[in-house]
């Protein structure tokens, strides 16, 4: 996953004209989010689950379950390990933790990772705040500046709190800045667990284009809150096409490379590479008990969520057919 495919960037937020966060949001708003409100008929829990403290139910435990809500007395009766469920709270708290590092300012098709990551954040941040709930966000730029701080937009409500956390996506960061380095999301992830105080729903939405050891960070974020990877990608990055001679250029370090893309071994090489990356990803999330949404650059935001919501659906129904079966075993 350290890998990263070196690619020339194109025009970077900082280098184009001031976004404007008030008409992405009305765009999604008339677009994206009615498509999904038709879908989700206004539970907007089915993609988001809140937190509670009053019991409600025991069932059997199912893998990637959190060994913290093990019920030991029912599990030593039974012989089997149950765990507890609990009622949810009406007010779900959301924190996006977003990668803004170099490497998200790439896209092959017309569509850089970073206007998709801002109208993914645009979208499910309306979804929530309009319901009363409240979101926060952390930036991380990968900017090489002492220890690598991330701006941290603290949890509020309302369409302006949305507002807010698109502009400085968009538009933060326009001033000049020191040399951009590798990325390290170890420190997003790390500054996380301490600036989030409350139990929450966490977004982590990068390309997860970074050096090892971040899946710790993960891993340790995921016992204390509900956390989702919005995984951002380009079709580029995983299979390099035949566009012969072509200079590319590494989004986040500046390194270039004059490379011959009509051979065949180097497309071969390259696409090996993405594979062991993206088979390296896919067991980090996995043995962090984490839901993947994929999105990539060129398919529509809408389709993407529909697809990620009908998943945790088909998951929810299962979870409550077992807590029924297991309620009825109980004397």
């Amino acid at each position: 996953m350290s890998a990263m495919p070196l690619v020339k960037p194109p025009q970077t937020a900082a280098a184009s004209p001031r976004a404007n966060p008030e008409h992405l949001l009305r765009r999604l708003e008339w677009t994206v989010l009615r498509r999904l409100d038709g879908q989700l008929q206004g539970d907007y829990r089915t993609l988001l689950r809140g937190f509670g403290i009053d019991l409600a139910d025991l069932r059997e435990y199912q893998a990637h379950d959190d060994v913290r809500y093990i019920d030991w007395n029912v599990t030593a009766r039974l012989q089997t390990p149950h765990v507890r469920e609990f009622l949810e709270d009406r007010e779900v708290s959301a924190w996006f933790l977003l990668d803004l590092s170099g490497s998200v300012d790439f896209g092959s098709r017309g569509v850089r990772k970073r206007e998709l990551s801002a109208e993914f954040v645009g979208i499910l941040a309306r979804l929530l705040t309009r319901h009363g709930n409240r979101v926060g966000a952390m930036l991380y730029t990968g900017l090489a500046r002492g220890g690598g701080d991330c701006e941290v937009i603290p949890a509020r409500i309302g369409r302006r709190q949305v507002l807010h956390v698109l502009d400085r996506m968009l538009n933060g960061g326009a001033q000049a800045g020191p040399a951009p380095a590798t990325t390290d999301l170890a420190v997003l992830l790390s500054q996380a667990q301490s600036a989030i105080k409350r139990r929450s729903v966490v977004f982590v939405v990068s390309d997860f284009i970074s050096v090892p050891g971040w899946d710790k960070s993960l891993a340790l974020l995921a016992r204390r809150h509900e956390v989702i990877a919005v995984r951002l990608y380009d079709p580029m990055e995983l299979a390099l096409p035949d566009l012969g001679l072509v200079t590319m250029q590494d989004a986040e370090t500046g390194e270039q490379l004059f490379v011959d893309t009509h051979d065949r071994r180097l497309r071969k090489r390259f696409a090996e590479t993405a594979a062991r990356r993206e088979a390296a990803l896919r067991d980090a999330l996995s043995a962090a008990g984490i839901d993947c949404l994929e999105l990539a650059t060129d398919e529509r935001l809408a389709d993407a969520l529909l697809r990620f919501i009908r998943l945790r659906k088909r998951r929810s129904q299962l979870s409550a057919g077992a807590i029924n079966t297991n309620s009825a075993s109980f004397p």
